[in-house]
């Protein structure tokens, strides 16, 4: 939340501004002076703001306001620590990189990739081929499907709803789809 700063002083102050009658009236200087503090904390926002689109800079609020006005694939959970945020960060930079390829399979694996940090399992019907003989067999399955597994070291009862949520977002549109979270097998130390 943006607020007044105590101390912060305008870039702008505007006893400067005011006519040169007023240069030594306390009483004027002393009123613009509160507004000047008041004002002080939306000038700083105005002056720093090619930094709040910036997702790198921005504050964590603004990042997340920011992840919805560019249409980010975030699992919309607030982050709680350092890595969630860092992958806020990321799926808002990568948001128009992922629009160009939202739908496909490679589309929705960064997406997931991005509010989960790990790399999903996606297996689907679909298939492409070419065939110099008309009438040739259909490639993949008659029947759409979508399933995506994703292996977390520490999964939480809440990470299927925000995958199934995330699939459901990012899939093709006339895709079913399902969805699982296990666990990662741990490898042994040697």
């Amino acid at each position: 939340m943006r607020g007044s700063i105590d101390g912060l002083g305008s870039s702008a102050p505007l006893g400067a501004m005011l006519p040169a009658v007023f240069a030594d009236d306390d009483l004027a200087q002393r009123f613009v002076g509160g507004l000047d503090e008041v004002l002080a904390p939306i000038l700083n926002v105005l002056d720093c703001l090619p930094a709040y689109f910036d997702p790198a800079l921005a504050p964590v609020d603004f990042t997340r306001w920011l992840a919805e006005w560019v249409g980010a694939e975030t699992d919309g959970d607030a982050p709680e620590n350092a890595e969630a945020e860092a992958r806020l960060r990321d799926a808002v930079a990568a948001a128009a990189r992922l629009h160009r390829v939202r739908g496909t399979r490679h589309g929705l694996a960064e997406a997931v990739r991005l509010a989960f940090g790990a790399e999903p399992e996606i297996s689907e019907s679909g298939g492409a081929d070419w065939s110099a003989r008309p009438l040739g067999a259909f490639p993949g399955e008659s029947r759409p499907h979508l399933h995506v597994t994703l292996r977390l070291a520490d999964p939480r009862p809440t990470d299927t709803h925000r995958l199934s949520a995330l699939v459901a977002a990012a899939r093709p549109a006339h895709m079913p789809y399902t969805v699982k979270v296990t666990t990662a097998e741990r490898t042994p130390r040697t």
